[in-house]
């Protein structure tokens, strides 16, 4: 048995059992792919995938055990590497970040200029999509650190830790019959077309959670991970935008009327989230302060140390979180 085909076979899941795909990704070839995935299964007796002719269906039960234990293998030699380079290179290294266009564009850019100040030799890199794909990058190991509101908490595999609290603002054009309103209410926002993000999980939003609570269902017409693009469709017309409030700039948005929704909806808390067992280098300790300066390295590694999510959650329950 081989780490390489450990991280053959994990990978093979993480492109959806395509082998091309997979080759494609690892620089080398489908049939040597192939033949090392083969060579392990004859190795340990089962069958990790099922197969149609040359293509592979699925992963069979105890081929997803496999692939369980293959996966933190791999973790754990990542980790060997990660200390070794600790030592060797401390103020080098790379940080792959996976987070949502709203945290990337309106609350990281001071944290990044002060991150490459400090760490000019750590290559950044930031990755955005939606709080879903944010998520399994981090549980593949793609990303060190997943910045999202909704989402992470669906993963076992992930330590998740609380940064601030948002709320949302309605946003309008001038002459929109909102504005002229002294307090909007959950009933007129019913009653007009929505542009807001895409919701990350069934009815896990504060946006959605408030309108089931009322009764009311929301006619969003548009969606979109980025708070930009969505002010671009409320100019055009197309609804009103309900949107991070730290989303709006007086300067750049000074033709749309900004509305507090704090009222209606309940705050929403963004969290950084990495895989358990992870070896977190100094560097990376650093970004997570500068991010949110209640999570010192002694507060990181006493939640990393706790058995579950729930204790995790327990640990900051009368935590004072800022607002942004």
């Amino acid at each position: 048995m081989k780490l390489q085909q450990l991280r053959y076979v994990v990978e093979v899941v993480n492109n959806n059992l395509n082998v091309s795909a997979t080759a494609d990704n690892l620089y080398t070839s489908q049939p040597g792919i192939s033949k090392q995935v083969r060579m392990l299964e004859d190795e340990l007796g089962i069958q990790i995938f099922g197969r149609s002719g040359k293509h592979l269906t699925h992963v069979t039960p105890a081929g997803q055990k496999v692939v369980d234990i293959a996966a933190d293998i791999l973790s754990k030699a990542e980790s060997i590497k990660q200390v070794a380079r600790e030592y060797t290179l401390p103020d080098q290294g790379a940080l792959n970040i996976a987070t949502t266009h709203t945290q990337a564009r309106y609350a990281l850019p001071s944290v990044i200029s002060h991150f490459i100040e400090r760490y000019p030799k750590v290559s950044l890199h930031m990755h955005q999509g939606t709080p879903l794909q944010i998520s399994e990058a981090a549980v593949r190991g793609d990303a060190d650190f997943a910045i999202a509101t909704e989402g992470i908490h669906l993963y076992n595999d992930l330590v998740m830790l609380p940064c601030y609290h948002w709320n949302r603002s309605i946003v309008v054009k001038k002459d929109h019959p909102l504005a002229q309103l002294s307090k909007v209410e959950l009933t007129d926002l019913a009653q007009c077309p929505l542009v807001t993000y895409v919701f990350g999980f069934s009815k896990s939003s504060a946006l959605e959670q408030a309108f089931e609570k009322a009764g009311l269902e929301p006619n969003v017409v548009f969606s979109a991970t980025s708070a930009d693009v969505l002010k671009t469709y409320v100019r055009l017309g197309l609804g009103v935008g309900v949107i991070a409030t730290m989303a709006i700039n007086e300067m750049e948005d000074d033709d749309l009327i900004a509305i507090d929704a704090s009222h209606l909806f309940d705050h929403s808390t963004t969290k950084i989230g990495f895989r358990k067992g992870s070896f977190l280098r100094s560097y990376m300790y650093d970004f997570i302060e500068y991010f949110a300066p209640h999570l010192t390295r002694s507060v990181v590694e006493q939640a990393m140390s706790l058995r579950d999510a729930e204790a995790v959650e327990a640990m900051f329950k009368d935590q004072q979180l800022p607002m942004r």
